[in-house]
């Protein structure tokens, strides 16, 4: 399933000849001071995915070169974002690029006040030098994201490579359109392990995205450990989808995870889906199920068949717990509770569930995220509720959300048949699911999404995301496979103002990534609607 490639062939001839006049050019360079002669371009400055709010070019490229420091302020967060901007070009220019908080010219990152918001930034590339700047830490690495696509792609390879290593000349001025740009990695179908999702938080970083969206619980594992319920993770967590052995975080492990998406800038949102999704869960414990039998483990991908028994005060102590081991952990503001596909729960005791459930959210300090099914109950103030409606979703169902959204319930927008990137591409695509149809690349890009619900205000409208399940899902590859080219089009519909969203010049962008993907090793479907290079 890897991507194919084009090889060029010379002849031995060819090849000789070819090196000689190399030698030669690049001897004549060195005598003279000149840059050699097989010098690219610098990347125009409106190539970048998201689409910058404010493109001026002009003026000559800065070049990065064995002197070339990155320069920080002393606090430690904007370290943080140096040392990371060293992590990357470090290993392909092979320069030092100490980061310091002395010199002149260079890369410099600094904090100052300015209409940025929490995640905006301005780049300034020169002759003499880079500047990024912004209001918050955020910012910088987002700008840090915009530097490194604005150098060739070779600079993401783990090798030395000839470069040159230039910036293109002028300004860009960006902030987010959304404060919500949301990627979501079900790790409960297939369990990934934490470099796998070290891994995944790498790949969405470069996007510009600001959360994870965790899925931890379904019907076919539960994947965190819970000190007062430890058979959920023990036994709960000792399968996957077609009887894999599965498997689960400890306390530690999931600290790590956040650890590592904090230094990216990524929020962590857990989600423990309930009442349904949760055989997982009720395989564990019999007195959670309303028979007091425990049903077997699951490791098929029918949904819809379990519930927590709403009538059993030890559902709520079960809540309860989990929430606030949960809560404990996680930093962050939210707490995903989940709520859709409960179809054996009758929908007076869904709404009944929900309204004993999001106050012991609120009572651990969390902010209650729920899928759209929610709305059909009351979401607590200040929820959110996330679309994953489809097109032929009915209009009554779409209403309700509407409805919840007038009154004050925020919104965010993945239409399973836009944003879902575990769709397939076509019928031909040997992964994935297609229940919510197929789902090109043009159709995951080209919709707004402040005008995509109809009824709904544009204000209620937080933000995208795009879930990544893995029903067929089982390794890094095949994640990559369905995220890409997809990924970086939510991305773009999450940040860039509703201005320059236009496929045609967005797919030409989108091709000149390819290279990139290559030098990191990311597999990607070649979209035939991608006019590829």
């Amino acid at each position: 399933m890897r991507a194919h490639r084009r090889h060029h062939r010379t002849t031995p001839r060819t090849g000789r000849l070819l090196g000689s006049l190399l030698l030669v050019a690049a001897a004549c360079a060195m005598a003279t001071g000149a840059a050699p002669v097989h010098r690219a371009n610098a990347t125009p400055m409106d190539r970048v995915i998201p689409a910058p709010a404010s493109v001026d070019p002009g003026g000559a490229p800065y070049r990065i070169t064995p002197g070339t420091r990155i320069r920080v302020d002393g606090s430690r967060e904007v370290r943080g974002v140096g040392d990371y901007l060293a992590g990357v070009l470090r290993p392909s220019t092979g320069y030092r690029l100490p980061v310091t908080t002395e010199g002149h010219g260079g890369i410099r990152l600094r904090l100052a006040k300015g209409s940025y918001g929490d995640e905006g930034y301005r780049l300034d590339s020169g002759a003499s030098g880079v500047t990024i700047t912004a209001r918050k830490a955020a910012g910088l690495f987002h700008g840090v994201q915009t530097l490194r696509q604005l150098l060739p792609a070779a600079v993401e390879k783990d090798s030395v490579q000839p470069g040159p290593w230039l910036v293109a000349g002028g300004t860009v001025e960006d902030t987010p359109r959304y404060g919500w740009r949301a990627a979501m990695l079900d790790v409960s179908r297939h369990f990934f392990t934490v470099d796998e999702v070290k891994q995944y938080i790498d790949r969405v970083a470069l996007y510009k995205y600001n959360k994870l969206h965790l899925h931890l619980s379904d019907d076919q594992g539960w994947r965190i450990a819970v000190d007062s319920w430890p058979r959920l993770a023990t036994y709960g967590g000792s399968t996957e989808v077609g009887g894999g052995p599965g498997g689960y975080y400890t306390k530690d492990d999931y600290k790590e995870i956040l650890r590592y998406a904090a230094s990216r800038h990524l929020e962590v949102v857990p989600e423990i889906d309930m009442p349904g999704h949760t055989n997982a869960a009720l395989a564990s414990y019999a007195e959670l199920n309303c028979d007091g039998v425990a049903p077997p483990l699951y490791t098929g991908t029918q949904v819809g068949f379990s519930s927590l028994c709403v009538g059993k005060e030890v559902t709520y102590d079960f809540v309860d717990d989990v929430v606030r081991e949960l809560a404990a952990l996680t930093p962050g503001r939210y707490l995903h509770i989940g709520g859709d596909e409960a179809h054996s729960t009758p929908h007076e005791d869904f709404a009944a569930f929900m309204k004993r459930v999001q106050p012991i959210v609120a009572k651990y300090g969390k902010t209650v995220v729920g899928w759209h099914q929610l709305a059909s109950a009351e979401p607590a103030e200040g929820a959110l509720v996330q679309y994953w409606g489809l097109d032929r979703t009915s209009d009554a169902e779409k209403a309700q959300v509407a409805e919840a959204a007038r009154n004050g319930t925020g919104l965010i927008l993945s239409p399973a048949d836009r944003t879902y990137l575990d769709m397939k591409y076509t019928k031909d695509t040997p992964l994935g699911l297609s229940w919510a149809g197929y789902v090109e690349v043009q159709r995951s890009y080209d919709w707004d999404p402040a005008a995509y619900l109809p009824g709904a205000p544009a204000s209620a409208v937080r933000g995208v995301e795009a879930p990544l399940w893995t029903e067929t899902l089982s390794d890094p590859e095949q994640l990559e496979f369905m995220a890409f080219p997809r990924l970086p089009g939510v991305a773009e519909l999450g940040w860039s103002p509703a201005s320059t969203h236009d496929w045609d010049t967005y797919k030409v962008r989108l091709a000149a990534q390819a290279p990139r993907w290559e030098a990191m090793g990311i597999d990607y479907y070649r979209s035939p609607q991608v006019p590829w290079t």
